[in-house]
């Protein structure tokens, strides 16, 4: 009894030892729709910094400190889990997935490197 005891015991720390191994998840369009819609995100883009409004009725509001700002529109694609996101005047509708990884949020297209940005409750257009 005492045999199983001490390698249970010894079984318990090495499982405890191990590291945490975190796996990114590509978020689903629900998830999507719940994280973004009626916040802000921030975050750097070609090393400046940005901020965008994500607006519950489809409206987004781009700003940065080198482009001023933009505005457009946003929905999800139920269908490609992918968020979706265009600037008036622009020819067609850009794409991306949203993956979390280790708790943070990344930006992620196939001509974009994981771009990561943090989110914050409510619309943070103006900064304080």
């Amino acid at each position: 009894m005492k045999a199983i005891s001490t390698l249970c015991a010894v079984a318990i720390a090495v499982f405890a030892a191990l590291p945490a191994t975190a796996q990114a998840v590509k978020l689903k369009a629900y998830e999507i729709e719940i994280l973004l819609s009626g916040n802000t995100v921030f975050g750097q883009w070609d090393g400046v910094e940005y901020r965008q409004f994500f607006g519950e009725a489809g409206e987004t509001i781009f700003a940065s400190s080198d482009a001023g700002s933009l505005q457009g529109d946003w929905r999800v694609d139920a269908q490609r889990d992918e968020l979706q996101s265009i600037w008036r005047n622009a020819p067609e509708w850009k794409s991306w997935f949203v993956m979390e990884w280790d708790g943070d949020f990344y930006w992620v297209s196939k001509s974009t490197p994981p771009t990561p940005f943090r989110v914050e409750e409510g619309n943070q257009m103006v900064s304080e």
